[in-house]
């Protein structure tokens, strides 16, 4: 993985650093434009979010989102690099330059989006932090981890969660934090902990790596809310904009039930209203951010609706088999909820 290793680089980014300390963001479309493709961060490997495949191609929730984004900048969902990147790194290479857009697994909370420089473009994914333990601890609440040892990875949201859970509930705990993911799932295979914490989806990613995943099982208990979404540098509005209805425009597209198999001819023939103006047969809308009238076209039809990518990637039909639960769309029993397109 490439963090900015050279001295070249380290002064090219000092030298697009303001008094914040954060790059300065404001021609992001202009600089994606000009080299041809969209950087974009990712985890450094998690199942149904984006972790390589047998050919080396990242696949997952997390990285469609960036394909979507491509697709709706250049008409090519190709067009997109990625950057494998663990908690620890993500933020400094989104502040730095090195990436367009972090599409990681990453929470939305207040201080991430006011203090460090960066904006959250909305909600991929709703989720919230749980335990995974081995069947033979014998434990089906949370509640009944009094002493346990715990494995965290470092640098999330995570680390804090439980600490005010445990201290709440007046249960005691001993944790053992690792870098990446894997790391800790491996400790937890191990023995080397009792519990694996971390967000649900990721607990039902890890799972399905280990040898034996029935051994495995997630507790009941959410104990936090982890909205997991994109995030781009803070000050450059057109770029927030085009990530942020990028995601707005696949939760449409599924709510209309524009698919990738009916999008092409739902945009030459629909007479719904709100469909033709979300597909660009209707209005001017791509113009205002300064993309082609038919970019909600290509996002659905190479990439998917929000419901096709998540089956395709956290659904039933894979090995996580998560239910939508929340992130259903709010007319069918979830909250994922956009504004329209016109």
């Amino acid at each position: 993985m490439k963090m900015l290793k050279s001295t070249l680089a380290i002064v090219t980014t000092a030298a697009v650093l303001g008094v914040s300390g954060f790059a300065q963001a404001g021609a992001t479309l202009d600089a994606v434009q000009k080299k041809g493709f969209v950087q974009c961060g990712v985890s450094d490997g998690l199942p149904g979010f984006s972790v390589p495949d047998s050919t080396g191609k990242i696949i997952g929730i997390d990285a469609d989102v960036c394909r979507a984004v491509a697709a709706a900048v250049f008409g090519d969902a190709t067009k997109v690099k990625f950057s494998q990147l663990n908690a620890k790194e993500r933020f400094t290479a989104l502040q730095s330059g090195e990436i367009d857009v972090l599409s990681r697994n990453t929470t939305w909370t207040s201080s991430r989006d006011s203090g460090m420089g960066l904006v959250f473009a909305g909600v991929t994914y709703y989720d919230g932090i749980g335990f995974l333990v081995n069947n033979k601890l014998g434990v089906k609440s949370a509640k009944e981890l009094d002493g346990a040892t715990i494995c965290i990875q470092a640098g999330t949201t995570t680390e804090l969660n439980v600490s005010d859970y445990f201290r709440g509930n007046g249960l005691k705990y001993t944790p053992i934090t690792f870098d990446t993911s894997d790391e800790s799932a491996k400790s937890l295979e191990s023995g080397r902990c009792d519990v694996l914490t971390s967000d649900k989806s990721q607990l039902y990613a890890q799972r399905s790596k280990l040898a034996t995943p029935t051994d495995y099982v997630v507790l009941p208990e959410t104990i936090s809310k982890e909205p997991l979404g994109p995030v781009v540098r803070k000050g450059d509005e057109e770029w927030f904009s085009i990530v942020k209805w990028t995601l707005f425009a696949m939760l449409n597209a599924e709510e209309m039930g524009i698919t990738q198999t009916n999008v092409e001819a739902e945009a030459k023939a629909t007479k719904n209203p709100d469909v033709a103006r979300l597909l660009g047969a209707d209005g001017e809308y791509g113009k205002d951010l300064k993309v082609k009238k038919d970019w909600v076209v290509q996002i659905v039809k190479q990439v998917g609706n929000y419901g096709e990518v998540f089956e395709k990637n956290l659904g039933k039909g894979t090995p996580l088999a998560i239910d939508r639960g929340l992130n259903a769309l709010w007319n069918n029993g979830g909250i994922q909820y956009a504004p329209p397109v016109r």
